[in-house]
């Protein structure tokens, strides 16, 4: 099979499986202290105007007139997207955008630039999103401060946001932070976690974590492990090695690509301790991840966890499912790159540990070798462990295959040893790469880090960089871009919007920068970096439901963010933690929500003869029945609404949108 398309069959298959808070910003008004190629250089229309005078700043704040609602780099593209809706929910209200749009310096009350906004494809309907668009383009304005977009004639305004190239700052550690909540085991509490988020240790009561047994022999004590630690995977608080393991390799790689900007300062329990705190919570993940693995090298599959709000409450028993050659390949993935990793830092304290990161990741490849056929079925019927946790973390002969080969170049990379080398030549040549894609990126990303290796097979090297990047220039990669294909400058294609559509956004942006990160030859920096902050600007607001999609991010700029997602804590119908502004608390700040899914539905049961008083009259619209960037609800109802399929939370969203935001930090 073409290992290009394997990491397809392993997303679709995940997919199916599935420092401050607050509200969001009131947003106050701000006082001083046509063809595709219409909309190329919109600046052109525009004019500089620096005034020595105040103007009066509107006090409606259009949701027509979308931004990144936390800010943009000094020497970054800045483009304000405004929008006419014609399908999907909101095509009832309609907005004309006026003859002059104005960015003012909300500090000092002065109109910095001026012009009018530029048509999108001729006036075309954009599909994606149902809405006409125009382009408002001030990238010329470089100085740090305060704006807002303003429409002059409408009279009203965008989001105030920021010009200022620590912009993306406070975000990255809110979105690192998640983590720290996700943490099993351990107590939240002040000042680690903030006044409303505060929580004891969870999961480690009798039966739970620190004793659990094997799911199909419970009354066998011989099965008790001590499986605490790690973190919960999503909205649940179930634990898959093989996504968790995969997190570790992400989080890896994202130090890797920006070290400088992994301070420890990210308040966390272990800040201060001399490690940067990106490593330190790495290195949480594979204290979980060790306890894992057998004597034999191989790694135990997957663990169920009981639910309440909060997660200490919660106090049923902890499940295991047995190890599988999967498992065991990812995990060897893991070991072998925190291994070559934390032995680079010259930390004193990590050498030991590497060591015997790197012990362990050989022993799981012999084991894997021996046993490549062993599988389990979590939660299924034909494996006796229906309620084993949720999601399907099992994968096919094709999933496993590419995950023997991940392994074998990390391996490689960690212990030199040319025999993971042979292997991974060998299977590269039977299948190079055809095609580049969010979905087969973090695949993409194994074959680019081994081609970045001194001692790589150089024919091997120079054919995956050579075929990265010819694999670019295609219509759904850099044509997209230098075309101005999509409207709100993030190009996915319609087909493209499934269940956790922001992880393929972030993945998308990540398919781009991969040519700076992994040096790829001769390219335009400015240009693949905007194209990449194309979808960090989306994620941010610059989208049809003018929306960051994080959760609670008021305090650090956003005037919409979100309010409620599907989280066993911070549950619907919670006092403390469903929704901001209506429970005291509301969620937790930072965390990536699935996003847009035009395959949303309601539980079947909702058709039945005797469907379930929480249907309601007819499926929610929206998500249901919408152009794929307006499939988005604000909620967090559980069954047998789903709201898990729009709102849900997963540690795979965060680590691809945190690999891809840290490289825009300084």
């Amino acid at each position: 099979m073409n290992i290009s398309r394997v990491a397809l069959l392993m997303l679709i298959s995940g997919l199916i499986s599935a420092c401050g808070g607050g509200g969001n910003s009131p947003d106050p008004t701000p006082t001083p202290s046509s063809s595709s190629s219409s909309v190329a250089n919109s600046s052109e229309a525009s004019s500089s105007q620096n005034s020595s005078s105040s103007v009066a700043i509107p006090t409606t704040v259009s949701s027509f007139i979308v931004v990144d609602q936390f800010g943009y780099l000094p020497t970054a593209e800045k483009i304000a997207v405004v929008r006419d809706p014609h399908t999907g929910y909101d095509a009832a209200e309609s907005f004309t955008p006026g003859a002059t749009y104005r960015l003012i310096n909300t500090d000092t009350g002065e109109v910095v630039h001026s012009g009018t906004v530029q048509t999108w494809n001729g006036g075309a309907t954009h599909t994606a999103s149902g809405d006409k668009v125009w382009w408002f383009n001030f990238s010329s304005v470089t100085a740090q401060g305060n704006y807002v977009v303003v429409d002059v004639e409408n009279n009203v305004r965008s989001p105030a946001f920021k010009i200022n190239a620590g912009v993306y700052k406070p975000v990255l550690k809110h979105a690192v932070r998640t983590f720290f909540y996700q943490r099993a085991g351990t107590p939240k509490q002040e000042p680690y976690a903030e006044a409303g988020w505060t929580d004891a240790a969870s999961h480690i009561g009798a039966g739970q974590d620190k004793n659990a047994r094997l799911y199909n022999d419970t009354g066998n004590a011989a099965t008790e492990r001590d499986l605490s630690g790690g973190w919960y995977d999503a909205g649940d608080y179930n634990k898959y090695t093989n996504w968790h393991a995969d997190y570790l390799i992400v989080l890896l790689h994202t130090y890797l690509e920006n070290p400088a900007v992994w301070t420890d300062d990210f308040n966390i329990p272990e800040s201060g301790n001399g490690i940067p705190d990106l490593i330190d919570e790495i290195k949480w993940g594979f204290d979980w991840l060790i306890k894992m693995q057998e004597d034999n090298g191989s790694v135990l599959s997957v663990m169920g966890l009981s639910h309440a709000s909060p997660p200490s409450s919660a106090t049923g028993p902890s499940l295991y499912g047995p190890a599988s050659t999967s498992a065991t390949l990812t995990s060897a993935s893991a070991f072998a790159m925190g291994s070559k990793v934390l032995a680079s830092l010259g930390i004193a304290s990590l050498n030991t540990y590497a060591e015997d990161l790197g012990n362990r990741a050989e022993e799981a490849w012999n084991w894997a070798n021996a046993n490549p056929n062993v599988t389990f079925y979590n939660n299924a019927s034909e494996s006796g462990s229906l309620g084993l946790a949720a999601g399907q973390q099992e994968v096919d002969d094709a999933g496993r295959a590419a995950k023997k080969l991940a392994a074998a170049i990390y391996l490689f990379a960690a212990t030199g040893n040319t025999s993971y080398r042979d292997f991974v030549d060998t299977q590269y040549n039977a299948a190079p790469i055809d095609w580049v894609s969010p979905w087969n990126e973090p695949q993409l990303t194994n074959f680019l880090y081994y081609a970045s290796l001194p001692d790589a097979t150089a024919t091997v090297a120079n054919n995956i960089k050579t075929n990265y990047a010819a694999a670019m220039n295609t219509g759904e990669n850099w044509s997209a871009v230098r075309n101005n294909v999509d409207a709100y400058r993030a190009f996915l294609g319609d087909s493209n919007f499934t269940w956790g559509s922001n992880r393929t956004m972030s993945r998308k942006g990540t398919t781009f920068y991969n040519l700076l990160s992994f040096d790829l030859g001769e390219v335009d920096e400015t240009e693949v970096r905007n194209a990449a902050l194309g979808y960090i600007n989306y994620i941010h607001g610059v989208n049809p439901q003018a929306m960051a999609y994080l959760s609670n991010m008021g305090s650090v700029g956003a005037h919409s963010s979100v309010n409620e997602f599907y989280h066993s804590w911070f549950a619907d119908g919670s006092d403390l933690w469903d929704r901001v502004g209506e429970s005291e608390y509301g969620p937790a700040p930072g965390f990536l929500v699935g996003g847009p899914n035009p395959s949303y539905d309601w539980d079947g049961n909702c058709t039945s003869p005797n469907p379930n008083p929480g249907c309601g009259a007819a499926a929610p619209t929206p998500p249901r029945g919408q152009p794929p960037m307006k499939s988005y609800l604000d909620f967090n109802t559980s069954w047998p609404l789903n709201s898990w399929q729009i709102t849900e939370n997963h540690n795979d969203y965060q680590v691809a949108y945190i690999r891809l935001l840290s490289k825009f930090v300084q």
